[in-house]
């Protein structure tokens, strides 16, 4: 029975995903409002529980692993996995639009758009920044990074102190207790969420979006597709010692929240359900592994960059030499680590990477802009999946390490 309604959820998942791609096509104007109230109020709902679940989860799985040693195993072969992917998915993604030469018959003008960039520091400034003044303010403005470096300090004391601190763990695991059941029932609303998300986004970009880039996007899902089921499903069939089908059942509520809502981060809570419950990975090691990829595993998002700087270097005339490439490469792994795992964090790091790469930042941001959504949304699905993959493969390799 227990089987059945997972089964079921998933299964509406998948409804509400092509419900929401029809409707967002056709509905009227007027429409589009009470849909983006919805999606929001869904929005909300999920990341409402995010931080209190992501710190508080991170400081049990720290207590719970009983010794720093350990955590600090977890957190490198997790940091050493994620960087390791991403830099092969970046490859990848400047590699495949040469291959299938697009672009070349493409012709991309000077637009009116103003467009004002996000700013982005990079690596140096994440780096520098990384430990909280004022952990408040952390919380206050999302800021993740701060939070899981709080996190980790809060916990490394817990371990340190140990039967002292042993009230504030408690409290810690309470919290982590209501979040997971406020989770819960949202998970019942998530449905009527990735339709209400799916058909605002397809409203607001349109038909006309589509057909311009049409061969684009469809190399670009082929490349995900591809990357997901080889790279992915090949990583815990050897790694894991887990059937690829098995695994890609198992975690599908938590890809297609991320398909629908384009937020690693708000996909945390599904993502954690799906591993603790579906992978039987120990909640140490997921309460580490997933908030960190959701920081800094940004593979699909690599081989979005990669894609549409070799497709527009190709589009503008502008060569792409190997020193080029492989510059493009090591600042891509670089930019993934500071890049946000909200809907449009790529779009400040593609903001970085055009003007690196030589290409006319004022003619190319309009357009890029305009896809965006509708590549992050595969984007996104395939990080979370690379999350949740790296999870799986760590609970077979730290067996050894946590003693489960």
């Amino acid at each position: 029975m227990n089987e059945k309604k997972k089964f079921n959820v998933t299964f509406w998942i998948v409804i509400g995903l092509a419900a929401g791609i029809i409707v967002g096509l056709i509905m009227p104007a007027w429409l589009y409002t009470p849909l983006s109230v919805v999606a929001t109020i869904y929005m909300s709902a999920l990341k409402m529980m995010i931080y209190p679940l992501v710190f508080c989860s991170l400081v049990i799985g720290i207590v719970g692993i009983g010794n720093i040693a350990k955590t600090g195993k977890i957190g490198l072969h997790a940091f050493l996995w994620y960087t390791g992917t991403t830099a092969f998915a970046s490859g990848l993604g400047l590699i495949l639009p040469k291959l299938l030469h697009l672009g070349e018959n493409a012709s991309i003008t000077a637009t009116a758009t103003e467009v004002e960039a996000a700013t982005f520091g990079g690596l140096l400034d994440t780096l520098t920044s990384i430990i909280p003044s004022n952990p408040v303010t952390s919380f206050a403005e999302g800021n993740m990074l701060q939070v899981l470096a709080f996190a980790v300090i809060i916990g490394l004391a817990c371990l340190s102190l140990k039967e002292k601190a042993q009230p504030v763990a408690d409290l810690c695991q309470a919290i982590n207790d209501i979040s997971i059941l406020v989770v819960s029932k949202v998970m019942l609303c998530t449905p009527v969420g990735v339709f209400c998300c799916i058909a605002t986004v397809m409203f607001t970009n349109g038909t006309t979006t589509m057909i311009q880039l049409a061969q684009v996007m469809i190399a670009l899902y082929v490349c995900y597709a591809l990357y997901a089921i080889l790279v992915y499903g090949g990583m815990v069939k050897v790694f894991g010692k887990c059937s690829p089908a098995k695994f890609f059942k198992n975690v599908a509520p938590a890809a297609l929240n991320a398909f629908g809502t384009c937020s690693s981060s708000a996909t945390i809570p599904i993502s954690m359900r799906c591993a603790t419950e579906e992978l039987e990975v120990p909640e140490e090691i997921a309460s580490l592994t997933l908030p960190l990829g959701a920081t800094i595993n940004m593979d699909a998002v690599s081989i979005l960059m990669s894609f549409m700087i070799t497709f527009f270097a190709s589009a503008c005339g502008v060569p792409m030499t190997t020193g080029t490439m492989l510059t493009i490469l090591a600042c891509n792994v670089l930019l993934s680590i500071g890049t946000p795992g909200v809907p449009g964090g790529a779009i400040a790091a593609f903001a970085a990477l055009a003007p690196i790469a030589g290409l006319p930042v004022n003619t190319i941001l309009g357009v890029y802009i305009s896809v965006n959504t509708l590549a992050d949304m595969g984007a996104t699905c395939v990080n979370v999946l690379g999350d949740l993959a790296c999870t799986a493969v760590l609970k077979q390799t730290l067996r050894k390490v946590t003693g489960k």
